[in-house]
């Protein structure tokens, strides 16, 4: 009986011992941990340089306008001399006094176009051939 017993034993052990290798356990194997890691800070950045605002570093909307070119026709509107697209858009020019002489005529204005008043700050008028 003693034998029948160690028998039952050792089968149970062998039954238990297949079975976890079929299930892909092994027995001496340790299960990895995840390993922890603190938040690293980001890297330190250096403040810009404190400077004061001058004159001559500061810039307006007008200035960072790119110069364009624009062509149409010079109207009288009131007072004003202003440019008459092609397309029948008005665009106020910065120094009126200079399109005077082109009145009526299609020319090619050269400057930078502020958009939120459409006046153009006129760098060069010259008339077209028509």
């Amino acid at each position: 009986m003693k034998t029948r017993m160690l028998m039952l034993g050792l089968s149970s052990c062998a039954l238990m011992i297949a079975t976890s290798q079929a299930q892909g356990f092994a027995m001496n194997s340790a299960t990895p941990m995840p390993v922890l890691q603190e938040p690293q800070a980001p890297p330190a950045q250096t403040p810009p340089a404190q400077t004061s605002p001058d004159q001559s570093t500061m810039t307006t909307p007008q200035d960072q306008a790119k110069t364009t070119t624009f062509t149409g026709t010079i109207v009288k509107d009131g007072e004003n001399y202003v440019l008459r697209d092609s397309s029948g858009g008005i665009y106020k020019l910065d120094d009126s006094s200079r399109a005077q002489t082109f009145e009526g005529k299609t020319v090619k204005v050269t400057g930078k176009l502020d958009a939120d008043s459409k006046m153009i700050k006129v760098d060069s008028i010259q008339a077209l051939a028509s």
